[in-house]
């Protein structure tokens, strides 16, 4: 992990969090001199599960992995994180230890505010504290979706909800970290599965693979696939 700090670079990232839009120009600056930059390798982790909560992060570049580790030593991803996102508020906000470790995935700069100064702000502007409510009010539903395709789900119809998620317009486009044991992951399966479940679409003629990304034939039968229950 890299240190170093830039006011205006910070004050240009933060200012476009919606969790910070909305601040007076004091109190963004206060946020802005207590933030700190810390830039991460790729497989570096960020924050350890079960280890206190420093900060609030921001991301300002690069992507990250929100994970679980089970005793077996098998991940489940929870969530992947890219430039502009926030993370760590269930934390930073509940006083509870990190419920997941973050891991970067690529070269990735980010933003922490400690918590001692997001409390402070919190306590003195009631409309960060409704922005911070919405936000945690989607985390929830985000994991509660998580839930219902682990359990309800059909690893197909998994990887076919996944792929329409990460597409943009018929394209999926593959990043070099996004592997298929990195999907599989994400997924709650192996990579063995994920491997044969693309096959399978493939030759369905629903997608077509490529090195670089999956291209999206039939996207009504995939959004029909991705809506079947186990």
């Amino acid at each position: 992990m890299r240190i170093d700090t830039s006011f205006q670079e910070a004050s240009k990232v933060l200012s476009a969090v919606p969790y910070f839009a909305g601040l007076d120009s004091r109190s963004l600056e206060s946020i802005t001199r207590s933030a700190s930059s810390h830039v991460y390798d790729p497989d570096e982790l960020v924050i350890l599960e079960g280890e206190p909560a420093s900060g609030l992060y921001v991301v300002q570049y690069g992507w990250l992995k929100v994970s679980k580790i089970a005793i077996d030593g098998r991940e489940q991803i929870l969530q992947f994180l890219g430039g502009g996102e926030v993370f760590n508020a269930v934390s930073v906000f509940s006083g509870a230890p990190n419920p997941a470790s973050v891991t970067a995935l690529e070269t990735t700069r980010l933003w922490m505010i400690g918590r001692d100064m997001m409390l402070r702000l919190l306590d003195s502007d009631p409309r960060l504290a409704r922005l911070i409510i919405q936000d945690l009010a989607g985390r929830i539903t985000h994991l509660i979706s998580l839930v219902e395709d682990l359990s309800l789900r059909t690893v197909e119809a998994r990887l076919a909800r996944l792929l329409l998620e990460q597409s943009t317009g018929d394209r999926v486009h593959r990043k070099k970290w996004a592997t298929q044991t990195e999907m599989a992951s994400r997924l709650g399966t192996v990579p063995d599965v994920v491997s044969r479940t693309l096959r399978k679409l493939s030759d369905r003629g629903l997608i077509q693979i490529g090195r670089q990304e999956i291209l999206i034939l039939d996207r009504p039968e995939l959004e029909m696939i991705a809506r079947i229950e186990a």
